[in-house]
């Protein structure tokens, strides 16, 4: 088995929505950061993704952390709560409360934890400045959970002011293109002392970046998520990690 085991735990922005692949697949900032990985380090990386769209912070570390550290990782991603800040009663502290749980327990089984924030896409989204708010007070309450851990990785999103602008989003404004991905994981990779192709932090723009106006935008996005709410379902209903076990991501030069 290689020396380096990646895990990733998380909803949608880990799932990689919002970049899908020619084939109906989505691909997302965790795969390309196992492909970085490989490459810069020479070396094959273990890849495992166990996010699903959709979840809660509580249901990801209920759900998939004990699995994800069953593999027995070297390192393993966190990010939640985007999911619970759309939901104006859930208190802040208490999704802080799970990156202070997910770090115990990295702590106790020795791996390292990579902790990442959203891309901000509060900009463009109706109650943007409501958002703008939460996700200002949830970077600094999760940020703080970290005080005097330098051996956290950090890759921090929803400071970049780039990486909050449209031509980074899909359609429907919540998730982050093609493009968005590639500049997440440029940053991490940055974050685990590698360098990430150049171009990653700034692909061309996509002709569909965050076009969708007036009308068509609510009725496309905004209605189905207002009645996902109305009914208590959700995206990732009935969905399955795409990477519950370990796959071999080998450098793309081998």
């Amino acid at each position: 088995m290689s020396s380096i085991r990646y895990a990733a735990i998380g909803d949608s922005f880990t799932e990689g929505v919002g970049d899908e692949l020619p084939d109906g697949r989505v691909r997302g900032w965790a795969d390309l950061v196992a492909e970085g990985w490989a490459d810069a380090a020479g070396e094959p990386v273990e890849y495992a993704n166990f996010a699903i769209r959709g979840k809660l912070a509580g249901p990801i570390v209920e759900q998939q952390l004990e699995p994800a550290l069953a593999l027995k990782p070297t390192h393993l991603s966190f990010n939640g709560g985007g999911n619970d800040m759309l939901r104006p009663r859930t208190s802040l502290g208490y999704i802080a409360d799970f990156f202070t749980h997910v770090l115990e327990r990295c702590d106790q089984e020795g791996v390292t934890l990579i902790v990442l924030s959203g891309a901000n896409p509060s900009g463009q989204l109706p109650l943007g400045p409501v958002f703008q708010r939460r996700g200002d007070q949830l970077s600094a309450a999760v940020v703080a959970r970290l005080d005097g851990r330098p051996d956290v990785v950090r890759a921090l999103n929803w400071p970049d002011r780039e990486l909050a602008t449209p031509p980074y989003w899909s359609p429907d404004r919540l998730h982050m293109n093609s493009r968005g991905h590639h500049r997440v994981a440029a940053r991490v990779l940055t974050a685990l002392g590698m360098e990430p192709p150049a171009g990653w932090w700034s692909l061309p723009p996509l002709p569909d970046a965050a076009n969708l106006r007036g009308a068509r935008y609510y009725r496309e996005h905004v209605g189905p998520w207002v009645k996902r709410r109305l009914t208590g379902t959700s995206s990732g209903d009935n969905r399955l990690p795409k990477h519950p076990d370990w796959v071999t991501v080998a450098p793309s030069h081998a």
